[in-house]
C-alpha cells in the first residue's frame, strides 16, 4: 500500500525478497541439462562433470542448441543451407549455416566463425532474440546490451551482465527460453517443439514446460519481470529533487507499455515513474481509465526511459477473470513491499466475494502477504495469470489481505486519450469539491 493511506489499509511485516542471485548453483545447472538432454536439445552424460558445467561455453554449442531449440535440427540437416564461414567442424556445420540463413548468428570474420571462441552472455542472448522475432537490425536491441534487454522482457531472471558465461549458464538461459513466446505468435518455445515434432507433447507436459501449474518459483522467474515499482510524486518541487512521496507497485498488460496499478495509488499525484527490476525507469505517460470506487487504474508507460533510452518491449502478464476462483485456490502475490526490491509470497483464497464499504465491488480476500508499497501489485493464479490487484488488509485481521479484481480493467475503453497525472488530480480534486457542496 501507498503511503498516505486509507484506514483500511496498514503496513505489514516485510516479506524476504526473491531476488535471483547472479549465478546458480551447479545443481540447478544440472538439472537444465538434464531437462534440455531430455529434449534433445544437449548432449552429455549427466551430472555436473558430464556436462562440463563450469567450462566456457563455445560459439559452436550455442549454435547448434539454439537450433535444435527452434526445433529446426532436422531441417538444418538436409536443407543444404551454406554459410560463408571455413572453419567449421563438420558436427556444426548444418547448424551454423541454418542458423546464418535465419540471421541468427554471424561471424568474426568474412569467412569465419571462430567456433571454439567463447561465446558470451550478449552473443548468445542476441541469438535467442533473433530466433524469438526481435532483430537488432530494427532497433529492437543492442547486440552489447542484449543479456540486460533478455532480462528486460522476462527471457531470464537471472543477471548475465557480468562475470563468465559457462556451459552451465548456457544450459539455464535455453531452458528458460523454452517458456518464453515467440514475439509474434505467443506461442511459446517448448510449445512451437511440440508443433514441429521436435519434441514429444508428453515429454514438455511432464517437464512442467507446457501450460499447466506452476509453482512459487516457477510463477516468480516467469512473472516477475513483468512487476514494477512505482515511485510518486505530489508536488513538481519534489520531482526535481527527485524525493517521491511514497512507493507502490504495478504491473504490464502489454508489450507497447500498459500498464495497471490502484488509484489510491496514484491519487493527488503529479508525476510517477515505473522501475523495472533491471533498474531501469519509465514515466508514467497517460492514465486511459480509472476508478476510484473500484480502486483502479490503467496506465500508458513511456517506452522512453527517464535516461532518454528507448525500448522496444516491455514483459507483460496475462490475466485471467475472477468468476472462476474458489475458497482454498492458491494465488502468489508479486509486488514491491516498502520499496525493497520485488517478492513474492503466497496464499490461498479466503474469500473470492468480500463486500466491503470503500469498494463498488466484492474484493478478494486472501492470505498472500502484502505490506506498505505493495498497493497495485499482481495477484497471480497458479497458472501465472493476474486475477487481482493487491490493495490493502484489515487493519485488526490476521491475514486478511485484500485484491480488487482485475475484471475491470479488462473490460475498460483504453481506446481515449486519457489524461496526465496531474489532470486526474484535479478532476479528483473537481469531483470532491463538488462532492463536499452536494453535502452541504
Amino acid at each position: 500500500m501507498k503511503k498516505r493511506i486509507l484506514a483500511l489499509l496498514c503496513a505489514l511485516a516485510l516479506l524476504s525478497a526473491a531476488i535471483p542471485s547472479a549465478y546458480s548453483l551447479a545443481g540447478e545447472q544440472s538439472r537444465a541439462a538434464d531437462t534440455l538432454a531430455t529434449l534433445g536439445i544437449v548432449n552429455g552424460t549427466g551430472g555436473a562433470s558430464g556436462y562440463a558445467l563450469s567450462g566456457s561455453a563455445t560459439r559452436a554449442q550455442a549454435a547448434a542448441i539454439l537450433v535444435r531449440l527452434s526445433g529446426s535440427a532436422a531441417a538444418a540437416e538436409t536443407s543444404g543451407y551454406r554459410s560463408p564461414f571455413r572453419d567449421l567442424p563438420a558436427w556444426v556445420s548444418s547448424s551454423v549455416g541454418y542458423a546464418y540463413a535465419m540471421g541468427w548468428v554471424s561471424g568474426t570474420g568474412s569467412d569465419t566463425f571462430s567456433p571454439n571462441r567463447a561465446v558470451s552472455a550478449n552473443a548468445f542472448c542476441a541469438m535467442l532474440l533473433r530466433m524469438l522475432g526481435y532483430s537488432d537490425a530494427d532497433g529492437d536491441f543492442l547486440v552489447s546490451g542484449a543479456a540486460l534487454f533478455a532480462r528486460h522482457i522476462g527471457l531470464t531472471a537471472q543477471d548475465y551482465t557480468s562475470g563468465a558465461f559457462t556451459r552451465g549458464d548456457l544450459f539455464e538461459l535455453a531452458l528458460s527460453a523454452l517458456t518464453f513466446p515467440y514475439r509474434e505468435s505467443g506461442t511459446t518455445v517448448a510449445q512451437h517443439l511440440v508443433s514441429t515434432g521436435a519434441a514429444a507433447r508428453a515429454a514438455v507436459n511432464a517437464l512442467g514446460l507446457w501450460d499447466g501449474e506452476l509453482t512459487a518459483r516457477q510463477v516468480y522467474d516467469r512473472c516477475s519481470a513483468a512487476v514494477f515499482r512505482m515511485d510518486c510524486y505530489s508536488e513538481e518541487s519534489h520531482v526535481a529533487d527527485g524525493t517521491p512521496d511514497g512507493n507502490a507497485s504495478g504491473f504490464f498488460l502489454s508489450a507497447d507499455g500498459l500498464a495497471v496499478t490502484n488509484y489510491h495509488a496514484i491519487r493527488g499525484d503529479v508525476y510517477a515513474t515505473a522501475t523495472l527490476a533491471t533498474g531501469e525507469s519509465y514515466p508514467v505517460e497517460k492514465v486511459l481509465y480509472y476508478d476510484a470506487g473500484i480502486d483502479i487504474a490503467v496506465l500508458r508507460i513511456s517506452m522512453t526511459s527517464t535516461k532518454n533510452e528507448k525500448t522496444s518491449a516491455f514483459p507483460f502478464l496475462k490475466t485471467a477473470s475472477t468468476a472462476d476462483l474458489r475458497r482454498g485456490d492458491t494465488v502468489y502475490t508479486i509486488s514491491n513491499p516498502l520499496g525493497l526490491g520485488m517478492a513474492i509470497s503466497s496464499g490461498v483464497i479466503s474469500d473470492p466475494l468480500r463486500v466491503l464499504d470503500n469498494y463498488k465491488l466484492p474484493c478478494i480476500m486472501n492470505t498472500a502477504d502484502i505490506s506498505m508499497g505493495s498497493s497495485g501489485g499482481a495477484l497471480l493464479n497458479v497458472y501465472g495469470q493476474v486475477v487481482g490487484v493487491t490493495t490493502g488488509a484489515y487493519v485488526y485481521g490476521n491475514n486478511m489481505y485484500l485484491a480488487v479484481p482485475i475484471d475491470p480493467a479488462q473490460k475498460a475503453d483504453l481506446s481515449g486519450a486519457g489524461w496526465t497525472l496531474a489532470e486526474v488530480a484535479a478532476r479528483q480534486t473537481a469531483a470532491d469539491v463538488a462532492a463536499a457542496e452536494g453535502d452541504a
